[in-house]
């Protein structure tokens, strides 16, 4: 059905993720977690059945007003229908 693009970000903690691995996993978990569902919204959306990512990019972001960081993603994907046909 073609290759489309995803964005999705974990929540914002205090801090720098760098150096910080408890910090870094906490924000990776959630990354995954908002990932997984801003998939199946998309797939249900665009009327596919699954999709296969075909290249990810994962960097940290901050808002130094704030004090906050956090974790961005970037997912090209395929996304296909499975044939109505019974083999």
């Amino acid at each position: 059905m073609g290759e489309h693009v995803l964005e999705a970000t974990s929540g914002r903690v205090h801090g720098s993720l760098a150096h910080r691995d408890e910090l870094w996993e906490s924000c990776y978990r959630g990354l995954l977690e908002n990932t997984q569902e801003r998939f199946k919204q998309e797939i249900a959306r665009l009327g596919g059945d699954y999709a296969h990512v075909l290249n990810e990019s994962i960097d940290s972001r901050r808002d130094d007003v704030t004090g906050e960081a956090w974790l961005h993603g970037r997912f090209t994907y395929m996304l296909y229908r499975r044939s109505g046909l019974k083999l």
